[in-house]
């Protein structure tokens, strides 16, 4: 028992103390999400650091149908921060021919998209009047045979959205004002070619909050643990006082 007390101590301790969380965060679209009356799954991995914001989007729908299931757009505020420039971003291309079938365009390209900022609001926008758009949405996976069987015209052999980018492309934005400890709020990803699509993301989820429950737990437990310690120990005092 003692050696319990002794190790949710300092567990708690150190967790307490830690912040190597709270530079990640990740959100995602509320299960059972539609765009257009079609399902929609996607999210997004923030990563802050001194100067520097690293975002990651996902798109988790497999197999789409339509081009409204592709993610266009990311909304977000970061605590503190109202400016910033959008350093780099990258993906890889895929196209889906008429059948289905994919073939690889460039990897590593840009993404073509750009960010504006209005009234604190970051707006990740691949919407926007490059030469490229409307191509350039982030596509899910295929289906297990590496074929989009559902897709429908909108995604197939559609020469004004091919190609796409595969799920997984990132961006880099740099401002000053970004450290560590920056946090992210407001999520909300924007599907399809048409603009105002939009879904709210849920709030941070995943790793962060596991550990930060996990954390919060283990300070509890330690923090009864070191008050039951200081209570037997004053009962002891009395003891041998009287």
């Amino acid at each position: 028992m003692t050696k319990l007390i002794k190790y949710l101590s300092l567990s708690a301790a150190f967790l307490c103390a830690s912040t190597a969380f709270a530079g990640t965060f990740t959100v995602s679209t509320p299960t059972g999400s539609t765009a257009g009356g079609q399902p929609v799954d996607a999210s997004a991995t923030f990563t802050t650091s001194a100067g520097t914001l690293d975002i990651t989007i996902f798109n988790n729908l497999a197999n789409p149908t339509s081009i409204i299931q592709n993610v266009s757009d990311l909304f977000f505020s970061l605590s503190g921060v109202t400016s910033g420039i959008l350093a780099s971003s990258t993906g890889n291309e895929i196209f889906v021919a008429a059948d289905g079938t994919t073939s690889a365009g460039g990897s590593g390209v840009s993404t073509g998209w750009v960010l504006s900022i209005s009234g604190g609001v970051f707006h990740l926008d691949g919407l926007n009047t490059a030469a490229d758009v409307p191509a350039h949405t982030i596509i899910g996976a295929p289906d297990g045979s590496g074929v989009y069987s559902n897709a429908n015209n909108s995604i197939t052999d559609n020469g004004p959205h091919n190609p796409f980018l595969e799920s997984g492309a990132t961006f880099t934005i740099t401002d000053a004002g970004i450290t560590a400890d920056t946090s992210v709020s407001g999520v909300i990803f924007s599907f399809g070619t048409a603009s105002g699509t939009n879904v709210p993301s849920t709030p941070d989820s995943g790793s962060t909050l596991m550990l930060l429950g996990l954390g919060l737990a283990i300070c509890e437990l330690g923090r009864r643990a070191l008050g039951n310690r200081i209570a037997v120990a004053k009962m002891g005092s009395r003891s041998i006082m009287g």
